[in-house]
């Protein structure tokens, strides 16, 4: 079977857990890597991170220009037009690295999803739609594109989300973010909802909370 290429990054002992974490437009799976050290988990922690390298295409509001990229972006009005289709087949993709952590005796309550800007987007429908409850979904910087279409699973109907998002953020208004907070809500889940004093970017105070959110989904389900 085809996977998504990805940076694996193995926990000292045996994997018990899994966090599968998606990058953003024009960027790879090398840039989250340097914050797996920065959430400062225990030396018990047994997580593999996993970091997906979008394929390459076109972007339309970049002027055709290839680079990595979930789906195509067709236009930056304020609820984004995107190519659905294509965000669809990468959700797709992501939930066979899912199945794959499944084959390897990761339970999927012992898998989390994590995603930024445009990789948020994708973590949505993937976490959503899948057909086995997962541990917990963490969605930075990000829009619910594909609220309207979206064929929710209700496997993951009680699914942990933790949304944050930047107040100066220009390239995803943080209005998008709580427009995903608030359409969540009308389908019956309970998104947690942070902000921060930054742009379309992580700071320190959210990678504290990412790391918080990771070991009490993660670590406390194992005691």
């Amino acid at each position: 079977m085809d996977y998504l290429p990805a940076l694996i990054i193995e926990p000292p002992q045996a994997a018990t857990a899994s966090v599968i974490w998606l990058h953003g437009l024009g960027a790879d799976g090398h840039d989250f890597e340097p914050i797996v050290p920065e959430l400062a988990l225990p030396t018990s922690a047994a997580i593999r991170f996993i970091f997906p390298h979008a394929p390459v295409m076109p972007v339309t509001i970049n002027g055709g220009y290839v680079m990595p990229a979930w789906y195509d972006i067709l236009a930056m009005d304020i609820d984004r037009k995107v190519d659905v289709k294509q965000l669809e087949a990468s959700a797709q993709a992501v939930a066979k690295l899912i199945d794959r952590e499944l084959a390897k005796g990761i339970p999927s309550e012992r898998i989390v999803l994590a995603g930024f800007s445009q990789g948020g987007a994708v973590a949505y429908q993937t976490a959503l739609s899948y057909p086995k409850p997962l541990g917990g979904l963490l969605a930075m910087s990000t829009y619910f594109a594909t609220a309207e279409t979206i064929q929710l699973n209700s496997a993951n109907q009680k699914l942990p989300i933790a949304i944050f998002h930047g107040l100066q953020d220009s390239v995803v208004p943080e209005s998008l973010g709580k427009k995903a907070q608030q359409r969540l809500q009308a389908l019956g889940y309970a998104p947690e909802y942070f902000t921060y004093a930054m742009e379309h970017s992580v700071n320190a105070a959210e990678v504290k909370d990412l790391a918080k959110f990771i070991q009490q989904w993660l670590l406390k389900a194992e005691e």
